[in-house]
């Protein structure tokens, strides 16, 4: 039995239900769309108004938001421009529904062992500890990051950075209708390997290819979707601010993405 992280619907949409992506609102004057929150506001809903309940109630249950931390992996290209993480899901993996979906996010549900691995404190001894919010005791959300995408789907070799942006929501359809997204850009400067390479496959791949990719009619999931129209600014993230580190081991070269 899987026991996922909620948030009452309520709690996190006091005032309207926002369709697609939003930036964290953080008071700019450029052309981003923004929600009417910010990242501490979510940080703070996430303490005050969080629970585990059992995922197949979660499901059935747009009462409640399943809050899932769907990360994009960026870094430098040789060429000097961003490159984003790229990646398929194959038929062997659990969600049917997401089969030959390409996809830009990384992430899953937040469990009950993220929010031990939180309350557990720092712990010297482990080789592949992060620093900031990860282990203090209050952020389940970094936890679960860490744990989805530095050590079970991917390894990410040396330090990274993440960078929480906006949330994602999507009421259209009956899965969209149970989830939250939080969207973040994770910055990397080494090798990243896929770990479950029975599941996944894929590579760093231009802004421009993906663009590519989308308007030839790629089969990319919904979020991922949502996000494209947004590359430029996302990409752009992790030169112009600073975020939460964290670091781990190992990294080999990754399949291609086609």
């Amino acid at each position: 039995m899987e026991f996922v992280f909620v948030i009452p619907r309520p709690s996190l949409f006091p005032e309207s239900y926002p369709h697609g992506f939003r930036f964290f609102d953080a008071g700019s004057s450029d052309d981003k769309v923004e929600t009417e929150t910010t990242a501490e506001a979510f940080a703070a809903c996430v303490r005050e108004h969080g629970f585990f309940v059992e995922r197949e109630y979660a499901e059935r249950t747009p009462a409640l938001k399943q809050v899932i931390p769907y990360s994009l992996v960026v870094r430098q290209g040789a060429a000097g421009s961003p490159e984003v993480l790229c990646l398929r899901r194959t038929k062997a993996g659990g969600e049917a529904r997401l089969h030959d979906k390409l996809s830009i996010g990384v992430g899953g549900h937040i469990n009950p062992v993220d929010m031990q691995v939180a309350t557990a404190g720092p712990d010297s001894d482990s080789p592949t500890q992060g620093h900031s919010q990860e282990r203090d005791g209050s952020d389940p959300i970094a936890a679960a990051t860490r744990r989805e995408v530095a050590e079970e789907e991917l390894s990410i070799e040396g330090p990274y950075t993440v960078h929480r942006v906006g949330l994602l929501n999507d009421d259209s359809n009956p899965v969209g209708a149970v989830h939250v997204g939080l969207v973040q850009v994770i910055a990397v400067n080494g090798p990243v390997a896929i770990r479950e390479v029975d599941q996944l496959e894929g590579s760093f791949v231009s802004v421009a290819e993906l663009r590519r990719l989308d308007s030839t009619g790629a089969n990319f999931e919904t979020w991922s979707s949502l996000l494209l129209t947004e590359l430029d600014h996302l990409v752009s993230i992790p030169a112009n601010t600073t975020g939460h580190h964290g670091h781990n081991s190992e990294g080999e070269v990754l399949t291609a993405c086609h």
